[in-house]
């Protein structure tokens, strides 16, 4: 199998991050963008072909993944940009992976499954800071507890975010929350519930957001009920209760238009000390009917870090041929342990 996969995106934040890991860690992969003039300079500076294309020309999008086993896509938002992709990817049977944190991304590749075990290609979207450590932690808790129905997992990210992750925000600010319900995704309102949660470094207050896990954590441990919550500030909070009442404010495009021309105006994203400062803290809870309950915890690197170590972590696991064709999540095709396998992730079981 070719050494090389395709990077689509490799200009952004992430996809820049995970290219020059990439290289340190002796792989060269194939940068691309839809911008020639926007992806050159990296490829220079890193020696790395590459290649440019749109995801609206199908026959570019098929030219380009043709000499790839497999694509990591890290252009998002992955609302817009994910389909072309897959549908590229099951044309020319190549493998797809991405760094989606989107439920109705995941919802949307999940529902191809059939697709993609028809053209012998594996599906993995997911393969950053969202979802494997959570992933790998519930499947964890899973194997603690055969006879779980409830799942409650959380995050604190300790570190600063991206314009793209801020887009991603802000694009979804009017939507509401989602958990699981009897295996069903079901809405709630922003900031629907509010609980206090010591992820290891002291009680803090979490509350919970449509997060990727409660899409995919279904798919990895079957318990049918989940909510993920994660840590902010109590003004943070407000603000997303607030959000409930002015969502159709939020919606207009001259506001929406507003707000991403702030965001641009940032940093791209938390420089090379802030990630390096930065901790993951991830935490679940399991419940039986019997009222059993228990408790496991993550430690990780910095979100943008893990997420650019798990990613090329699970693109050198493709490139050596371990794949699972269809629809997968991170622990369904490597195990609970895998996020362990990651430098500086720890783990620990409360009771």
């Amino acid at each position: 199998m070719s050494s090389n996969f395709l990077l689509y995106g490799a200009n952004g934040y992430t996809g820049a991050l995970i290219a020059r890991l990439a290289v340190q860690r002796g792989l060269r992969p194939i940068l691309a963008a839809r911008n020639a003039d926007k992806i050159a300079p990296l490829a220079t500076e890193l020696s790395l072909e590459y290649r440019a294309f749109s995801l609206d020309d199908e026959a570019a999008v098929d030219e380009a993944l043709a000499d790839v086993p497999a694509v990591l896509h890290c252009a998002g938002p992955f609302s817009r940009t994910s389909k072309p992709m897959v549908d590229g990817c099951l044309r020319t049977k190549t493998h797809y992976l991405d760094i989606t944190g989107e439920i109705g991304v995941f919802e949307a590749i999940a529902s191809r499954n059939t697709e993609a075990k028809t053209a012998g290609v594996m599906l993995l979207p997911g393969v950053g800071f969202d979802v494997v450590p959570s992933d790998c932690l519930a499947a964890h808790l899973k194997r603690r507890l055969p006879s779980a129905t409830r799942l409650r997992l959380g995050f604190q990210a300790l570190g600063g975010i991206s314009r793209g992750t801020a887009t991603t925000m802000v694009e979804g600010q009017n939507k509401g929350g989602l958990v699981r319900r009897g295996g069903v995704l079901t809405p709630v309102p922003t900031a629907w519930k509010t609980r206090t949660i010591d992820f290891g470094q002291g009680p803090v207050q979490a509350t919970t957001i449509p997060w990727g896990d409660v899409s995919t954590a279904y798919y990895s441990t079957g318990i049918p009920d989940i909510e993920v919550y994660a840590a902010f500030s109590a003004s943070t909070r407000k603000a997303m209760v607030l959000s409930r009442y002015i969502g159709w404010l939020l919606a207009l495009p001259p506001v929406q238009e507003f707000q991403k021309r702030l965001i641009q105006k940032q940093p791209p994203g938390p420089n090379d000390a802030q990630r390096g400062q930065g901790r993951s803290l991830l935490w679940g809870e399991v419940e039986d009917n019997a009222g059993k309950k228990l408790v496991s915890r993550l430690q990780g690197p910095e979100g943008y870090t893990l997420t650019a170590m798990t990613a090329l972590a699970i693109a050198q696991n493709v490139l050596t041929g371990q794949v699972d064709v269809g629809f997968q999540t991170p622990s369904k095709v490597y195990g609970a342990d895998f996020i362990l396998e990651i430098e500086g992730v720890v783990r620990e079981d409360l009771n």
